[in-house]
C-alpha cells in the first residue's frame, strides 16, 4: 500500500506546487469583499501563508486576480481541483490554476529560504498539532549588554558620557534568551537561541524599564523561532502527523539535560494505521 508522506516545514514556503492563482473574478465587488469570501473558501483546505488580492492589468479585462500560498502542495492541489470552475460569491465560474513560474536562481538552495515569524510558527503548530500538542520553556534570560546604565538594570559599568542637564541619554541593552521546544506526545525536544538588542535616548527610568521588557520578549520570540526551525512535520496521508527534529552537531548542551534530548523518532507503523499494521508500506516523501 502507497502512503504519501509530505513534509512541513517552518519557513516561508516558495515551491510552484504549493501555490495558486484564481482569476475571473468580477470587478462587481471590492477587494476587501474579495479578500474574505477567498480566505474563508480556501482556508477550508489548509492554513495559507499568503493572499493578495490584486487588480487584473490594464491591457486586461477589469476585475481582479488573487495570489494564494499553502504551507502544502497536497493542500493546494486540493484546492485547486475543488475550487476550479465554481463561481464561489459571484455567477461566473473561476479558474484556479497552481503556478508554474519558474523560480528564482536564489531560492534553489534552501539554506536561503527565511524562517517564519514567530505567530506563524505557532499558528502553524497549532494546526497541525493542536494547542496541547507542543510547549516552549525558558530555560534563561541573560543580560548581554556592553553598557550598563545607572538605573539598576544590569551590573555596574562604565556609563556613557553625559548630556546637557536635563536631556535623554543614549543607552544601549542587550538580551539573549535560550528556549526549549518540547513535543511531549511524540518525546522530542530541540533548543533555540535568540538576541535581540536596541539603542535608544532614556528620559526617565521607566522608559529604560519598558525597553528592558520589550527586548527580553523578544529576544524570547527570536529564540522560539530558531528552535521551530529544526523541525519538520510529516504529514501522512491517513491523516497522522509524525515530528521530527533535526538537532545541530555543535550544538552544546549542558550535561544534566542531554538524557533524552537527542533521539531518533521510531514510530511502528502499527501506531500509524493499527488495522493495516501488515501491510508493506511503500512511502513517498514529497518535498
Amino acid at each position: 500500500m502507497n502512503i504519501e508522506v509530505e513534509i512541513i516545514e517552518f519557513k516561508v514556503p516558495y515551491e510552484n506546487n504549493k501555490t495558486i492563482f484564481v482569476w475571473g473574478i468580477q470587478p462587481t465587488f471590492t477587494e476587501a469583499f474579495i479578500y474574505e469570501s477567498v480566505w474563508k473558501a480556501f482556508s477550508a483546505f489548509g492554513p495559507l501563508y499568503l493572499l493578495k488580492v490584486c487588480p487584473n492589468a490594464a491591457v486586461a479585462e477589469p476585475g481582479f486576480y488573487a495570489l494564494i500560498k499553502y504551507f502544502s502542495a497536497a493542500q493546494a492541489s486540493q484546492a485547486q481541483r475543488a475550487m476550479e470552475g465554481r463561481g464561489l460569491f459571484q455567477t461566473t465560474p473561476l479558474r484556479v490554476r497552481v503556478s508554474t513560474k519558474k523560480l528564482p536562481s536564489f531560492l534553489s538552495d534552501p539554506s536561503s529560504r527565511r524562517p517564519l515569524s514567530h505567530s506563524r510558527c505557532q499558528d502553524l503548530a497549532n494546526h497541525y498539532l493542536g494547542f496541547n500538542g507542543w510547549c516552549t520553556r525558558i530555560i534563561t534570560v541573560k543580560d548581554l549588554s556592553s553598557d550598563v546604565d545607572q538605573l539598576g538594570l544590569g551590573a555596574p559599568g562604565p556609563a556613557p558620557a553625559p548630556g546637557p542637564e536635563g536631556s535623554p541619554q543614549e543607552r544601549s541593552l542587550r538580551y539573549g534568551c535560550m528556549v526549549e521546544l518540547s513535543f511531549p506526545k511524540h518525546q522530542l525536544s530541540c533548543r533555540g537561541v535568540g538576541i535581540a538588542e536596541e539603542t535608544f535616548l532614556v528620559s526617565s527610568p521607566e522608559v529604560a524599564l519598558l525597553k528592558r521588557g520589550k527586548l527580553q520578549r523578544w529576544a524570547r520570540d527570536k529564540a522560539v523561532v530558531q528552535a521551530f526551525e529544526k523541525v519538520l512535520l510529516l504529514t501522512l496521508g491517513n491523516g497522522k502527523v509524525v515530528v521530527e527534529v533535526r538537532v545541530d552537531r555543535d550544538e552544546v548542551l549542558p550535561e544534566e539535560h542531554l538524557e533524552g534530548l537527542i533521539q531518533v523518532n521510531n514510530v511502528p507503523w502499527s501506531q500509524l494505521n493499527p488495522e493495516e499494521e501488515e501491510e508493506e508500506w511503500d512511502l513517498t516523501v514529497n518535498m
